[in-house]
């Protein structure tokens, strides 16, 4: 052991956790932990210019590399402003590791300045959070908060600790095992339910996979495709689980949910039996929980047991990760043939397409995506805000891999498309990425644009600019018999505040102009802003209404497909 003060064991153990990269924003309470930054060269520190962003590239460094990312903020606002950033990466599972500061001990409860009560905030949105009220418990606590965001289902933890700790000096115990009790994460799966769950999917005359974000967390791509190929199952993805299948394949038929494939919302909705793999059944992807396919049975296998019948009763519960479960349940059933099943869906899909682009002479912002797709060969990594451009982004490029579509799915948080694109290029430094933003939500965190330039960051940004809040416009049109309040915006200049960050900028106003600009943005050696003057008046098909049931998706009405 050797004596250490609380700002150096945070860093010691951070590095002892394999942590290479913190996304932070220095305050008075801090500035302990940052006047010991330089001992730690091996820790690169990435300056924000604001806290959410900080999370947020956290969260997309995490989902594009696998591993944990971790995030810095002060005290009080400093720590509120991650809040969003921590929810996002909750409801999405992403191990993402938040420390905070907070003021010194003999203040807290007393409203000293920056004072806020983050662990109390945070409550309900991590996984764990600790206050470190002694220097001496930092190791433990960084080993216990850095198992507890990376095993099981991962998700977010939050560590606070007051300025005064991080001056403190304790000695330095690092502890090389962690026993936490009532915390142990089931990985194998119940041999019993294994076999039930195989029995079943033998008999079954109409099986559909399911596969959502646990099986991208759990690297089980490759066992997915053997279970689905040994027993000829066709898989459906979540938004989230898009790229746990690869979608090349002849078993793959998009995925489901609100603005998921028509034909896929059927399948789900006409299975006899159900199999969820590494999925919550929401109500964004299954649609009006009463009235889903209540004739099916549902096969659920999940690592976290709190998932299993939440949302709908379950005929066999599988708690494991779907790493472990799957080869086993492989290994159970039979080879089969479904042939009369899958010619049904390929005739729902030849009758109902979902991803036709109709020729037209404006720039229809599916044509951008499917463009960007043929000119990157599909092997761009994409990141994305929430809103339409998210929707077409997830239905005109198609994925071969995990961690190939980032996107914020439970929360719905705008803004989160640049600073998500900046953590995954800091994860991918040689990688492709772009960021694929809505015009709205890219104004929420543009202030990122900094970053990008900080770092010389290669990062492909694609702006499509319809000068409206996009969705909720397409909300109104279709539910409030459009009625149009305050969706339309007034835009500033994209380019040119790309060109006051020092970053280069195309406006694309034609179609024909779509695909020579992506190819100067990807002949371009650094960072790049495509400004997409997309028709305004585009909305997103199919689409299943809110509270209504996968049954009763619809599709672009025919005025529509005449535009």
């Amino acid at each position: 052991m050797s004596r250490m003060t609380g700002a150096q064991m945070v860093l010691e153990g951070l590095q002892r956790e394999g942590v290479e990269v913190i996304f932070g924003y220095p305050g008075g309470v801090v500035l302990p932990l940052y006047d010991t930054l330089p001992q730690y060269p091996g820790i690169r520190h990435i300056l924000v210019r604001h806290e959410q962003g900080a999370a947020h590239m956290a969260d997309g460094y995490a989902r594009a590399s696998g591993k944990m990312g971790v995030c810095l903020g002060t005290s009080g606002p400093g720590a509120t402003n991650l809040v969003t950033g921590i929810c996002t990466a909750w409801m999405d599972s992403v191990p993402v590791f938040a420390l905070t500061g907070n003021v010194s001990r003999t203040l807290l409860g007393k409203d000293g300045f920056q004072e806020a009560d983050i662990t109390g905030i945070t409550h309900s949105i991590t996984k764990h959070n600790y206050l470190v009220m002694r220097a001496e418990e930092i190791p433990l606590t960084i080993r216990e908060a850095a198992h507890i965001c990376r095993t099981g289902r991962p998700g977010p933890v939050l560590v606070d600790i007051p300025k005064d700790v991080f001056q403190e000096t304790a000695e330095f115990d690092w502890p090389e095992k962690v026993h936490l009790r009532g915390y142990r994460p089931t990985y194998e799966g119940h041999a019993g339910m294994i076999r039930r769950a195989a029995e079943l999917i033998d008999q079954a005359r109409r099986p559909i996979i399911i596969a959502g974000h646990g099986v991208i967390w759990s690297d089980a791509q490759a066992e997915l495709v053997a279970l689905a190929e040994k027993a000829e199952i066709p898989v459906i993805t979540t938004f989230l689980g898009i790229g746990a299948f690869p979608e090349a394949h002849r078993l793959s038929y998009g995925w489901l949910g609100m603005h998921g494939m028509f034909y896929a919302n059927m399948a789900a909705d006409n299975a006899d039996v159900v199999i969820g793999i590494g999925m919550r059944f929401d109500d964004r992807a299954m649609g009006r929980f009463k009235d889903f396919n209540p004739g099916a049975k549902i096969i659920h296998i999940d690592i976290d047991p709190a998932e299993i019948g939440k949302n709908f009763p379950t005929a066999v519960p599988i708690v494991g990760s779907a790493k472990n479960v799957l080869p086993r349940l492989t290994e159970h059933v039979r080879e089969a043939k479904h042939t009369e099943w899958l010619n049904w869906i390929d005739q729902v899909r030849e009758e109902h397409p979902s991803l036709h682009i109709r020729e037209s002479r404006r720039m229809l912002p599916q044509y951008v995506v499917r463009t960007l797709y043929e000119e990157t060969e599909g092997n761009a990594t994409i990141v994305t805000g929430v809103g339409q451009h998210q929707m077409w982004a997830g239905q005109h490029y198609f994925y071969k891999r995990p961690r190939q579509l980032i996107s914020s799915g439970g929360l719905g948080t705008m803004g989160f498309e640049l600073p998500g694109a900046i953590g995954a290029q800091v994860a991918l430094p040689e990688a492709e990425v772009w960021a694929i933003c809505g015009d709205g939500g890219f104004q929420m965190t543009m202030q990122e644009l900094a970053v990008v330039v900080d770092e010389n960051l290669p990062l492909k940004i694609a702006i499509f600019n319809n000068g409206y809040l996009g969705m909720v416009r397409q909300w109104q049109q279709l539910f409030y018999d459009r009625n149009f309040v305050a969706v339309a915006m007034t835009q500033p200049d994209f380019c040119k505040i790309a060109d006051a960050y020092g970053i280069r900028a195309i406006r694309v106003e034609t179609k024909a102009e779509v695909a020579p600009a992506i190819r100067e943005a990807r002949a371009h050696r650094g960072p790049i802003l495509l400004d997409f003057m997309i028709d305004q008046e585009e909305n997103v098909w199919p689409m299943v209404p809110a509270g209504a049931a996968l049954s009763e998706t619809i599709e672009a009405p025919a005025e529509e497909l005449a535009r």
